[in-house]
């Protein structure tokens, strides 16, 4: 696909160097408004409005909705108020609502001017929703049904109504918006009678969402379920519009992306990375950077206070290394996988001790076989290959008894940490790499020196 790209990019290229208008055009309808878009990033920015104007309005709309906010506002900015009405009208509402908080006050007073009245209504509604609910990424545009209709009447309402939706495979029955039932474009093709009514073969056990449920668990739903689309309702069960697959997608595109950043001690961010400067990189990084900077003192404290037994046992300092690096590994593999079932909804914080006693079975495993492995490691690599006689069998069943300890340690924070920052109303991927593996470290130094003062001193 990327390199089918590519070779669209440059076919583009030349045939625009070359004002061959027509090609283009004959070119560009045969793409998918996504893929057009895709080629259109990688155009010069001078080239990207000659080239919009060429797509139809239905390509042109589907392309726009696609682009980076910055290739938009490049194009709104040379648009003429006909062009931009033009685009807008073929917006579904939700892709105008995206438009609008993406914009500068100055564009954003330029698209509602040129919105229908209808239209501007509805994006001014949708916006009073909270960010991240499921108000805020619905679309009003739905197909409704009236319980009295019969099949015949609901096909030719849809045939009549549908072109305007953002889907017309599931209809919702509803008598005054409040809803009634579901029932599928198939449904009604396959009924036997034309005369039935719609509200003999509608689905009554609805799921729907409200409008301020959080816009995770409802892409979390629509997968669940496998729907095309959830109806969202707000407290009076009255339908205010419908949630379809695509826009569930792009939440959980957005919420990975923010979860991965978070475990990688980085603020969210919102840009793509070849379009971010280093400044806003900097930003996005620095202040975990510099928090976990601070958190490290601890480890050296704790060095520092165990100087007098390191000066006795030097060689113990060379193992300090391999000890931190297995437990923040150890504690990042439980905090991945816990992060990763919560966020689907496989867990929660009632689960704590099944979660705690399982991480305990595997840490005693994990802790047995790596400590055998180090055993062995220590006495022939360190003390035969590379001769250092310093390196006895009591110093290497502490270091081996302290790696056992240190994943025991490491698995029961990793578990344990993301479940409680959840409960407490935090995000669980803050508490994932970064975080584990300081906390970790600090307390495998603890376990390694106690051990070693219990046992060589």
């Amino acid at each position: 696909m990327a390199e089918r790209l590519v070779t669209m990019e440059h076919t583009l290229r030349v045939l625009l160097e070359g004002k061959k208008y027509s090609t283009l055009k004959d070119v560009l309808i045969t793409m998918n408004g996504a893929d057009v878009a895709a080629v259109f990033e990688e155009i010069d920015p001078v080239g990207i409005p000659k080239l919009f104007r060429l797509l139809p309005k239905e390509l042109a709309a589907e392309t726009f909705v696609e682009m980076e906010p910055e290739v938009q506002e490049l194009l709104i900015r040379g648009f003429s108020d006909a062009e931009l009405h033009d685009v807008i009208e073929e917006l579904y509402v939700d892709d105008a609502v995206d438009l609008v908080e993406e914009m500068p006050a100055n564009v954003v007073k330029r698209i509602l001017a040129q919105a229908d009245p209808q239209m501007r209504r509805e994006i001014n509604d949708l916006l009073r929703y909270p960010e991240n609910s499921a108000g805020s990424i619905m679309t009003t545009e739905y197909v409704s049904l009236r319980p009295g209709m019969t099949v015949a009447e609901a096909i030719a309402r849809i045939r009549r109504t549908g072109v305007d939706k953002e889907t017309i495979y599931t209809c919702y029955v509803t008598r005054d918006r409040k809803l009634l039932g579901t029932v599928s474009v198939k449904d009604l093709l396959l009924a036997a009678d034309d005369d039935a009514p719609v509200t003999q073969i509608m689905d009554e056990n609805v799921i729907s969402v409200n409008t301020m449920d959080d816009q995770e668990k409802v892409a979390q739903m629509l997968s669940k379920y496998n729907f095309l689309a959830l109806p969202v309702v707000d407290n009076d069960n009255l339908l205010v519009g419908i949630i379809t697959f695509d826009d569930a997608m792009d939440v959980l595109e957005e919420e990975t992306t923010e979860d991965i950043e978070k475990m990688a001690g980085m603020l969210p961010s919102d840009k793509n990375y070849l379009r971010s400067n280093a400044w806003d990189l900097f930003k996005h990084r620095i202040p975990w950077l510099a928090l976990l900077m601070v958190s490290a003192t601890f480890t050296g404290m704790i060095i520092t206070g165990f100087e007098s037994a390191l000066a006795a046992q030097v060689v113990l300092t060379a193992f300090i290394p391999m000890l931190m690096d297995t437990g923040g590994n150890s504690g990042s593999q439980a905090s991945v996988s816990i992060i990763r079932a919560l966020s689907l909804g496989e867990l929660e914080f009632a689960d704590l001790p099944k979660v705690a006693w399982k991480e305990i079975q595997t840490a005693v495993l994990c802790g047995a076989t790596l400590s055998i492995l180090c055993f062995g490691k220590i006495m022939l690599v360190d003390r035969m290959l590379m001769g250092n006689t310093d390196i006895t069998v009591i110093t290497a069943f502490v270091v081996c008894f302290t790696m056992a300890m240190t994943v025991l340690v490491a698995k029961l924070i990793g578990c344990s940490l993301p479940m409680c920052a959840q409960k407490l109303g935090f995000d669980p991927a803050v508490m994932a790499s970064p975080f584990i593996t300081t906390i970790v470290d600090a307390l495998s130094l603890l376990v390694y020196f106690g051990i070693a003062n219990a046992l060589l001193f």
